[in-house]
């Protein structure tokens, strides 16, 4: 969400939003002060505890120190991790708001800052991650699981309550870097507050305030059917079809923290999983609402989604058709089954001991041993290392009884018992039955497969083709890709986890407790607490136990890959392939989602083109869409040409209707041959100042990949600029991306490089330049070399 500033005809520290965000700081410097505050005071009194303890030795002062000692600690501890995000939102309430406590801050001032009345004379209620009241005890900041900030999560377009105005507070560190505002009841505001909005609301604001009736009917609509998003219920999946400008990634993750309110007890023990296209997405969230960036919710890129794997880099769109096509399921069972192998007729060698010391000999496991053990344990129907647990046992049952054969004497109830279990102790028989059925993990499974012509051509067989096999094929098979992860993540499945030594490590934890516990027991029965009820032997032990540091909800989730979610929200989701939501629906069985994209923006070669086509297999057709049809960002003169382009590329899409004016249509800009790079660098120069002349903003450059390196280097040294997908993009004055990096973002103006080459550039390439052409706000340039042709030159016309 790009922050616009005002366009008033003062210097740009004096705008609106400078205002206000100076405004704000002020307050939020009260909050940190006051944190400060109570960890030196917390801090002092568990020292103090801890030192001298309680007057006294009776085990009723025993016991409060004990219960003062750990609130104490367990309050230090959570003023220590609130440090970042300490405040994130606020709450104007009218005139008659009466629930909860008010701001009493010093902000003030213009700029709609904190100060006793809110922006219709109300209280005002600052929302943040733990709660603070100031020396007598008046609140400074509302602890958001509070009832006093329901309304910051629950109000709505539809149902406002005593709402006026909620605001969310954009911060790094201790630094109020930002601000957005929605506001609920317009005409309850005074002229000069409406004057001050900043973000969404000033946009929304400024079309009630167009030329006819119309405008204000525009806004309606679209808080209309964002409500109608945020509200939807938990159950079932909730597709929100919208096209670019129409407020669908905020809409859902309002509805994120919409649902983790009100479901607060069913999604904090499961959590929730939010998935977007790329680390700048990932930021964006950080940024709208940093309430999100609590305990209970794990955010990733599909790069993410496989724990110990953070993969960034794309498939060609070959590649990434092959990898995101089910088929790919076969070929994995075909490669796993190819590792579990049988011996020649002749048998499998095994060296084992001797009966002498430092003596050896070699056993020959009968072939037809090795088939019925192989038979056996995929007769189980569990995955491939689980099951190997069955192959072994049978194989060392076999070699004790051909190691007594071969001393030509009886087994014994001993050897029968204790045998299997010696031999599995030597190296040697160890690497002999793993020749078998080798232990797997997921990425020695993946990268051998995509490195080794054979293997893939054994396991490929009749599913892929030749030119599919060699699309995969790569030198280096451990260099993941964003494709490769559903590939890790359904090889997990096949190959499962050995867990014998989990449980003899739970075996051994539950062993050690109960030890643990009958020592607490005797402690207390010498300082006579025993049997008093003051203190629980369980909670003395827990207090006493160094178990590591706490992990969260989001933490344990996020290292597990069986984790089950509570909800799960997928942004851009149309370009997830078959083999992605494959993936995704493992992480969500209850079917509880939110999938957020358009299919007129698809990109990937292997992505939806229709949203029945990928949810179809998995909830048939229970799932239920919204649409967002209003697009409030994008100008009427950029909108129009696009939605030519759109109904050139894909036919019977609907394009979302712009209701802005402004910034005049694209430009074209012809280089001569050759100086595509230095164009570029002079159209970029000349669009940024015009911005900081008009009070600032930001500027993308987008290009096909290739090209961006080169169009980096060429533009000027006094022009700011950050290349790729980094978070770094969201703050600098020039971003150059690919449409890949650019998606669900947007930008006053945009520069794009070489649009034809863009939209030649795979069967996807004309939804590239619609994504591209329709991340500005204001105006956007065509840069290009001869002259415009094929799909871009619509854009002109």
């Amino acid at each position: 969400m790009e922050r616009r500033q005002e366009e008033s005809g003062e210097a740009p520290e004096a705008t609106a939003l400078s205002r206000a965000v100076d405004a704000e700081q002020r307050y939020v410097d009260v909050l940190y002060a006051r944190l400060d505050d109570e960890r030196q005071q917390t801090e002092k009194l568990l020292a103090d505890v801890n030192l001298h303890g309680a007057d006294g030795g009776n085990p009723q002062a025993l016991a409060e120190r004990e219960a003062g000692a750990g609130e104490y600690a367990r309050r230090l501890g959570q003023l220590n991790s609130v440090d970042s995000g300490l405040c994130f939102g606020r709450i104007d309430l009218s005139g008659d708001g009466s629930a909860g406590p008010t701001g009493n801050g010093t902000a003030g001032g213009d700029g709609g800052g904190a100060g006793a009345g809110g922006a219709g004379g109300g209280p005002t209620h600052y929302i943040g991650r733990i709660g603070l009241r100031d020396a007598a005890q008046e609140s400074l900041l509302v602890d958001w699981r509070a009832p006093a900030a329901r309304p910051f999560y629950a109000a709505s377009p539809s149902a406002p309550g005593d709402v006026l105005r909620r605001r969310h507070l954009h911060t790094s560190g201790r630094r109020v870097t930002g601000l957005d505002d929605e506001v609920f009841d317009l005409e309850g505001m005074p002229e000069r507050e409406r004057r001050e909005l900043v973000g969404e609301a000033a946009l929304l604001a400024s079309l009630r305030r167009g030329r006819t009736g119309r405008m204000s009917d525009v806004v309606s609509t679209i808080q209309g059917e964002q409500d109608r998003v945020i509200r939807s219920g938990l159950p079932g999946v909730l597709v929100v079809q919208g096209g670019p400008g129409t407020g669908k990634t905020v809409a859902a993750l309002h509805r994120a923290a919409y649902l983790l309110y009100t479901h607060r007890r069913t999604l904090a023990r499961r959590g929730v999983l939010v998935i977007g296209p790329n680390a700048v997405f990932l930021r964006y969230i950080g940024e709208v609402l940093p309430s999100l960036g609590e305990t209970d919710v794990v955010l990733t890129t599909l790069g993410g989604l496989f724990p110990g794997v953070s993969a960034e880099a794309e498939d060609g769109p070959e590649a990434a058709v092959v990898k995101g096509d089910l088929r790919m399921t076969g070929v994995l069972a075909r490669a796993v089954a190819a590792r579990q192998r049988v011996p020649g007729p002749g048998g499998l060698p095994v060296v084992v001991e001797g009966t002498r010391p430092g003596t050896t000999e070699t056993l020959t496991l009968p072939y037809e041993e090795c088939v019925r053990a192989r038979q056996r344990a995929r007769g189980l129907g569990v995955p491939h290392n689980v099951a190997r647990k069955r192959l072994v046992t049978d194989l060392l049952d076999a070699l004790v009884r051909v190691r007594a054969e071969a001393a030509d004497r009886p087994l014994d109830e001993e050897e029968v018992r204790h045998g299997p279990g010696e031999l599995w102790r030597q190296r040697s028989v160890r690497r002999a039955l793993d020749t078998l059925w080798p232990p797997l993990e997921p990425g020695e499974l993946v990268g051998s497969l995509l490195s080794d012509k054979a293997a893939l051509e054994e396991a490929a067989g009749n599913l892929l083709d030749a030119r599919e096999r060699s699309a995969l094929w790569r030198s280096q098979g451990a260099a993941w890709t964003v494709g490769d992860v559903p590939l890790l993540d359904e090889a997990a499945e096949l190959l499962g986890t050995d867990d014998s030594r989990e449980r003899a490590r739970l075996r051994a934890e539950a062993a050690e407790r109960r030890e643990e516990e009958t020592y607490a027991r005797e402690v207390l029965q010498l300082t006579g607490l025993d049997g008093t009820g003051l203190v629980d032997v369980g909670e003395f032990v827990d207090r006493h136990r160094d178990t590591g540091p706490v992990r969260t909800t989001a933490d344990r989730a996020a290292a597990d890959r069986t984790w089950v979610y509570g909800h799960v929200i997928v942004d851009e989701a149309q370009e997830l392939s078959a083999m992605d939501w494959r993936t995704v629906m493992r992480r969500v069985p209850g079917r509880s989602m939110t999938v957020v994209g358009d299919v007129a923006q698809t990109g990937s070669a292997a992505g939806a083109r229709a949203w029945q086509d990928m949810l179809g297999p998995y909830v048939g057709e229970r799932w239920r869409e919204e649409r967002l049809t209003v697009n409030y960002r994008t100008p009427a003169e950029v909108m129009e040409p696009a939605a030519r382009l759109l109904a050139r590329v894909a036919p019977g899409l609907e394009p979302p209707e712009s209701v802005r004016e402004g910034g005049g249509p694209p430009l074209s800009v012809r280089a001569a041959p050759g100086t595509l790079a230095r164009e570029v660098a002079a159209t970029v120069g000349r669009e940024l100042a015009e911005l900081r002349a008009g009070g600032g903003g930001r500027l993308a450059l987008i290009a096909p990949g290739e090209l961006t390196g080169p169009l980096a280097a060429a533009l000027p040294e006094d022009v700011r600029a950050v290349r790729g997908g980094g978070a770094a993009v969201l703050e600098a004055p020039v971003a150059v991306l690919t449409v890949a990096q650019a998606k669900g973002l947007e930008f006053d103006r945009v520069v794009v490089a070489d649009p034809v080459g863009l939209a030649s550039r795979g069967p996807r390439g004309g939804h590239d330049l619609y994504v591209a052409a329709t991340r500005v706000t204001q105006r956007l340039v065509l840069v290009h070399e001869g002259a415009l042709s094929g799909v871009a030159r619509l854009l002109l016309t």
